[in-house]
């Protein structure tokens, strides 16, 4: 599945969030070339979580340009990260990527897991 505007992807990327993952992918030259891959597995405190890795397209994956950022995310995954934000926030306490989850029915204190 090719390129789809930004307005329609799966998932939105802020600036900031861009920002930091081409900080990210400057810093080591393994990941030259490759995309941001999103997606979500089974564990965490709430039953899935979330998870972010550099990585290679694959034929049946979601793709987009997103500021400047190659993201992907594969179908099983778009089915619970549809319509979701990712933001970074640069602080102290509680800083890191936050993934605001429109279908998310609860998420863990530590923004890393959910349930749907």
């Amino acid at each position: 599945m090719d390129a789809v505007v930004e307005n329609n992807f799966v998932v939105t990327l802020t600036e900031n969030a861009a920002d930091h993952v081409r900080t990210l992918l400057a810093k080591e030259e393994k990941n030259a070339g490759k995309a941001l891959r999103l997606f979500v597995e089974g564990g965490g405190c709430s039953g899935m979580q979330y998870s972010m890795v550099f990585d290679e397209k694959r034929e049946d994956d979601f793709s987009a340009e997103l500021h400047g950022v190659s993201v992907l995310v594969d179908p099983f995954s778009a089915n619970y990260l549809r319509g979701s934000v990712i933001d970074f926030k640069d602080e102290l306490n509680g800083g890191g990527f936050k993934i605001s989850n429109p279908n998310a029915r609860q998420s863990c204190g530590c923004g890393k897991s959910f349930e749907a």
